[in-house]
C-alpha cells in the first residue's frame, strides 16, 4: 500500500478533500494531483488527544488493516484516515462496517 508520507503533502489533502466523519474515524479524500498519476495512496493519523504512543501506534495499525481490508488505495484519490477514539479498542467488524458507511458516502468505489 502506497502511503503519503509528506507533511506537505498531507496539509495539501486537509486544505482541499472532502470530509466524511464516523464515531469511529474521519476520512479525508482528494482527488490525486495531475501531475503523479493515477495511483492512489493512504495516509493514517492517529493525534495526540487518543491518549500514549501504543494506543495512537495501535490505532493507526489497525486503521491500515481496515484500509487493507476495504480496497485501499483507491486509484485516482489520496485518502488520509484520522483516528477517533475507540478505533483502537473496536472490532474488526466494525471497522468494516465503518469503512463501509465512509465509502458509501464518499463514492469512492
Amino acid at each position: 500500500m502506497t502511503t503519503i508520507k509528506s507533511s506537505r503533502e498531507i496539509d495539501m489533502v486537509f486544505r482541499t478533500a472532502t470530509r466524511v466523519a464516523h464515531p469511529l474515524l474521519i476520512a479525508l479524500i482528494a482527488q490525486t494531483p495531475e501531475g503523479r498519476g493515477p495511483q492512489g495512496r493512504v495516509a493514517f493519523i492517529a493525534g495526540k488527544r487518543l491518549g500514549g504512543a501504543v494506543l495512537r501506534n495501535r490505532s493507526r495499525r489497525v486503521l491500515r488493516e481496515a484500509a487493507r481490508r476495504a480496497g485501499a488505495p483507491w486509484p485516482g484519490h489520496d485518502v488520509v484516515l484520522v483516528a477517533r477514539p475507540g478505533t483502537a479498542e473496536a472490532p474488526p467488524e466494525s471497522l468494516d462496517r465503518a469503512f463501509g458507511s465512509v465509502v458509501a458516502k464518499s463514492g469512492l468505489r
